[in-house]
């Protein structure tokens, strides 16, 4: 057995001796990594440089508002445009072009307007009748001067549209009024028109032109529903959130003082919770059956952007309960061969709740996390929509018939003079897109690549800090050999992150920056292949993905246990990480039986929180409390809010948790360092507290014999 230990210690690294010294965290230590601190620095400055390059080019503008024939924003303030917030397209059948799904520019005249047209009428009729051609001159270019012309001459030099269709907004854009009675596609009162030169047509072409403008509209138009539902159920949202941090304070104040009993029944009301879940989803599904439509596939059905369509098939009920069922027979199972483990589990725990009790501003710091989290995600969004928006107007050529010089570029200013209106008369110099040729757009896609690698960096980098912190102050608790007597006066600080480790903790956080970017970029690549018939190409790139994704996991496990030894011994991210992956190795059984026992027990108080809080805000935005029923806002989508909630109570919970899982992991490291280092004798005596030596040393987490005599 003792050969078989040394053999074991030697490929596992050596274990810690003992040291009368040693006392925890260590008080004298020196700056770590210095170069990746310095890097770090410059990348920050470069990150600022950018920021400031994209503000200075960037106009927001060209996202928010429509955008006419002339390059020009409809609807924006100190133009000329000012009182006209709405794109008008001459002819709208024209936007069934292929062009309009590449650049989402139809291939006709485009102006701004004070409101969509509102009757039919053409332009040749409308030119006999003053009123009429009052109205019409409304939707005319700033070129048209009246009735000097002949009418086909104004017609001919595109001043006017042919004819006016009934409109409706969408998302700014003027889109005929499209409408459906009786099976029958009619655009106002009518299932034909005169295109303004004579011909009739059939409606279902003006249906054709409009579906395909709509391809890109759709989601534009979603996100504006979805944001007016934000807007009616903002202060409800921020309820339901406060709620949820309400009860995980509360949860965790509990927890602090009645921890056994608190897991426990946090588990009983897991399931609780999930046998309800069940018992709705059978109710429901039991409800629609034999109401018509109820039995329609999600197959058949597709993509439907109001979903309240999916809760009236059986279907989507049976799925939700099947899920259910699988997740309550998983959880009941792994609660009954996991039982002993749970007992050991709950002494840790316990034990995390003591330190927490001594450093209880430690519950507190995961604000100050987010928060920089927050002003992380802020300025990466807002440079990414400033560089995506510092492009200059294009203009390129449309026409209709063959033309040597289709879809090149053009200048509207020369463009009448130029040999292109001599070779082909129908050609018009319209608006395309924004880009450009210069070398500052041709480096666009660099500088976007750069904000993300930065904010995957920061936000690492933020993140890492915390951890840090929260492991110098758990860790000073665990090494105080009277507690909290012997603790430092501030225990957050005792780490003393920023000004040693920064460098280290940049060279953790850069090197899961690393893997994260190069994870995006393989999504990006899968995106782009979905089209390709090349299966090898697609199974690499998913073996590709399937590697990183466990890459980035264990990155992560090993980031997070090297800044607990970061925090303990003050040592560089290399050394840390080696002294922290051995110590774990060397402990492996150990590992199994706790570390992930406690992970599992915080998951089900996060599914706890997460669920009641998830179950309230469904009967409150569903309008099924009485008492409450009519406070309820009118939502398009009642699961906009729903979801927000859930995602939020998520974080909330896991911030909260967050605390208690870095608390366990330093602890776990502590315990394993002490169970090296010390024996138990009076003259080296365990740092850990009675409560915790008293079940962490019996059964499979006593020390083993071949530690002993390492000893």
């Amino acid at each position: 057995m003792g050969g078989h230990g040394d053999n074991y210690y030697g490929k596992h690294g050596t274990p810690q001796k003992y040291d009368p010294t040693f006392k925890g965290p260590i008080y004298d230590r020196g700056c770590t990594d210095i170069i990746c601190c310095v890097l770090l620095v410059v990348a920050i400055v470069g990150y600022v440089v950018v920021g400031v390059v994209a503000w200075t080019h960037g106009d927001p503008r060209k996202v928010i508002h429509p955008t006419d024939s002339r390059g020009q924003f409809c609807g924006q303030q100190g133009t000329p445009n000012e009182n006209k917030p709405f794109l008008f397209y001459f002819d709208i059948v024209k936007c069934a072009s292929p062009l309009v799904l590449l650049e989402f520019q139809c291939p006709t005249t485009q102006i701004c307007v004070s409101k969509c047209p509102d009757r039919y009428m053409t332009y040749l009729t409308a030119s006999g009748n003053p009123a009429s051609l009052q109205y019409y001159r409304n939707f005319c270019t700033p070129e048209y001067k009246g009735s000097q012309k002949a009418a086909l001459n104004v017609l001919k030099d595109r001043e006017c549209p042919a004819m006016l269709i009934p409109s409706t907004p969408l998302a700014r854009r003027c889109f005929p009024a499209i409408q459906a009675k009786k099976g029958v596609i009619m655009v106002g009162n009518k299932t034909t028109y005169e295109d303004g030169w004579g011909n009739h047509r059939n409606v279902t072409e003006l249906l054709e032109g409009a579906k395909k403008a709509n391809v890109v509209l759709e989601t534009r138009q979603l996100a504006m529903k979805i944001f007016e539902d934000y807007t009616v159920s903002w202060y409800w949202i921020i309820i339901g959130l406060v709620i949820a941090m309400v009860a995980s304070l509360i949860f965790i104040v509990l927890l602090r003082f009645l921890a056994g009993i608190m897991v426990w029944v946090m588990i009983v009301m897991v399931i609780l919770v999930l046998g309800y879940g069940i018992f709705h989803c059978y109710m429901e599904y039991a409800k629609l059956k034999g109401e018509a439509g109820s039995d329609v596939s999600l197959t058949d059905l597709g993509f439907q952007t109001d979903l309240r369509v999916y809760l009236h098939l059986r279907q989507t009920w049976l799925a939700f309960l099947i899920i259910l069922c699988v997740l309550e027979l998983v959880i009941v199972l792994l609660l009954i061969f996991l039982r002993k483990r749970i007992l050991i589990a709950i002494a840790l725990i316990k034990e995390a709740s003591r330190a927490v009790g001594h450093v209880m501003s430690s519950l507190l710091f995961p604000l100050c996390t987010f928060f920089l989290l927050c002003l992380c995600i802020a300025y990466w969004a807002s440079t990414a929509v400033f560089l995506s928006t510092s492009n200059e107007a294009v203009y390129k050529v449309f026409n209709e018939s063959a033309c040597p010089f289709s879809g090149q570029t053009c200048k509207p200013e020369t463009f009448n003079t130029s040999n292109v209106t001599k070779l082909c008369p129908d050609a018009q110099c319209l608006f395309a897109f924004y880009g450009g040729e210069t070398a500052y757009h041709k480096y666009l896609i660099v500088l976007q690549f750069f904000n993300v690698f930065m904010f995957f960096w920061l936000a690492n980098f933020v993140i890492a800090l915390g951890q840090v912190t929260l492991a110098g102050a758990f860790a000073s608790y665990y090494w105080a050999f009277k507690k909290p007597d012997d603790m430092p006066a501030f225990p957050l600080f005792s780490a003393r992150a920023l000004r040693y480790h920064t460098g280290s903790l940049a060279f953790g956080s850069l090197v899961l920056a690393i893997v994260q970017v190069i994870r995006v970029i393989l999504e990006y690549l899968d995106h782009r292949l979905k089209a390709a018939e090349n299966k090898f190409a697609k199974f690499l790139l998913s073996c590709l993905k399937c590697c990183f994704w466990c890459l980035e996991k264990f990155i992560k496990f090993l980031n997070r246990n090297a800044y607990i030894m970061i925090a303990i011994y003050g040592t560089n991210f290399c050394t840390s990480a080696r002294n922290a992956f051995f110590l774990l190795m060397r402990n492996i059984i150990r590992v199994a039986v706790l570390d992930k026992v406690t992970d599992f027990l915080f998951f089900l108080g996060k599914l706890l929180i997460v669920g009641s809080v998830g179950i309230l805000a469904f009967f409150f935005f569903t309008q099924r409390i009485k008492l409450v029923q009519d406070t309820a806002p009118p939502l398009n989508y009642y699961w906009v809010p729903i979801l927000t909630v859930i995602v939020g109570s998520y974080l909330i919970a896991h911030g909260f948790f967050s605390v208690y899982g870095m608390c366990v992991d330093t602890l776990f490291l502590c315990f394993c360092e002490d169970l090296e280092r010390n024996d138990g004798s009076p003259e080296r005596p365990y740092y850990m507290s009675p409560e915790l030596s008293e079940i962490l040393l019996k059964g499979h987490l006593e020390p083993s014999k071949s530690t002993d005599s390492q000893g």
